[in-house]
């Protein structure tokens, strides 16, 4: 019969015990635990903690640039309660098409592109992406930007046209080498041929069900941080552009206020896989991701240029967060609703215009 030996009191017990007992919990366990006492507070204080909580959730942040980094802009504890949570965005402004129309107009070109001097103290290099992709609970890609690729000095090409980062592209300028892939051994479902897959979706259905994104925006010089994706896929497109592809979407809701006439951008984060391989002899079924990319498109659809984004950009990592997926997934609902009430109400207008014509 084994014998359990009594404790007085948590004081009893050595700090060196803690510890190992809260270097196994998960962020948010660790967290609750150290809400419970004093001795488990001081202890949940160690940054090595953190930094294996963050390793678990991230493994991009387990490269020693990216520790740097997060150690000058307030350590790990910090940044996993900046990350960690989803952004939630409830402010998105009911809007009639006819006062959208005359927001233009009515703004000075200053007020439509932000506050200069604060637009004049943004840099591209000053943003760092620190992205992890999931599949199944298994890590299978890791990639970290530092800065934002053509901005080039931060010259007017990129003032203007529409923002976009393709993580992807870069990171095999890289490593020639380096390809992400999914295949049967890592959990994908058997597929005979793309014909059977249009048919039963079961491919499509694993992709959606499995895949989770985390994308991390850092701004070094006011030392802020947030994860941009809502983590599990909004939305997607079956065989886009060919029968093979399959586009799946992340994102969030991010205030533009004093920015953008529309108040709210959308965060739009794509995944894109192409089938390699459908079931053979000797052959698995196989995926490869073929691109990765960042846009923000405004209520009526449009592209926000360089100018714009980085406002928005450097605005979002300030805004609200919650650890309530479904309160997040709310924001993107309600944007999507009001958007789709925007289009139509131009389209009754037009159809209108064009029977008086």
């Amino acid at each position: 019969m084994a014998l359990v030996a009594q404790v007085e009191s948590m004081s009893s017990l050595s700090s060196d015990l803690f510890y190992d007992i809260l270097r196994r919990l998960d962020g948010a366990t660790l967290a609750s635990a150290a809400c419970t006492c004093a001795a488990l507070r001081s202890i949940s204080k160690e940054e090595r903690l953190w930094e294996n909580v963050c390793s678990s959730m991230w493994p991009s942040t387990n490269r020693e640039d990216v520790k740097s980094l997060i150690s000058s802009i307030g350590g790990f504890e910090k940044f996993y309660a900046d990350c960690f949570p989803l952004i939630v965005n409830k402010e998105v402004p009911e809007f009639r098409w006819n006062d959208y129309l005359e927001y233009p107009e009515e703004w000075t070109e200053a007020e439509y592109y932000g506050d200069m001097d604060e637009f004049e103290s943004i840099s591209p290099s000053d943003f760092v992406s620190i992205v992890d992709i999931r599949y199944k609970d298994r890590t299978i890609c890791s990639k970290v930007l530092w800065g934002i690729p053509n901005a080039n000095g931060f010259n007017v090409w990129f003032s203007n046209c529409p923002f976009r980062i393709d993580l992807l592209t870069y990171a095999r300028d890289d490593d020639h080498d380096s390809e992400v892939t999914l295949s049967v051994s890592d959990g994908l479902p058997r597929i005979a041929s793309m014909e059977r897959e249009r048919k039963d979706g079961k491919l499509w259905q694993d992709l959606r069900n499995g895949l989770r994104l985390s994308w991390i925006v850092v701004n070094r010089k006011i030392n802020q941080a947030a994860n941009l994706s809502s983590w599990s896929p909004l939305g997607g497109q079956r065989h886009w552009p060919t029968d093979k592809d399959f586009l799946i979407r992340f994102g969030s809701i991010l205030p533009a206020k004093d920015i953008l006439p529309c108040q709210v951008v959308e965060c739009i984060l794509l995944m894109k896989f192409r089938v390699v391989h459908t079931e053979g002899e000797d052959v698995q079924t196989s995926l490869r991701l073929t691109e990765l990319s960042m846009q923000l498109g405004d209520m009526e659809g449009a592209h926000v240029n360089g100018r714009n984004s980085l406002l928005v950009l450097k605005e979002a990592l300030s805004c609200r967060r919650s650890k309530n997926y479904s309160e997040a997934l709310e924001s993107c609902h309600l944007y999507s609703k009001v958007q789709s009430e925007l289009k139509e109400e131009k389209m009754r207008n037009e159809s209108s215009f064009h029977r008086c014509l």
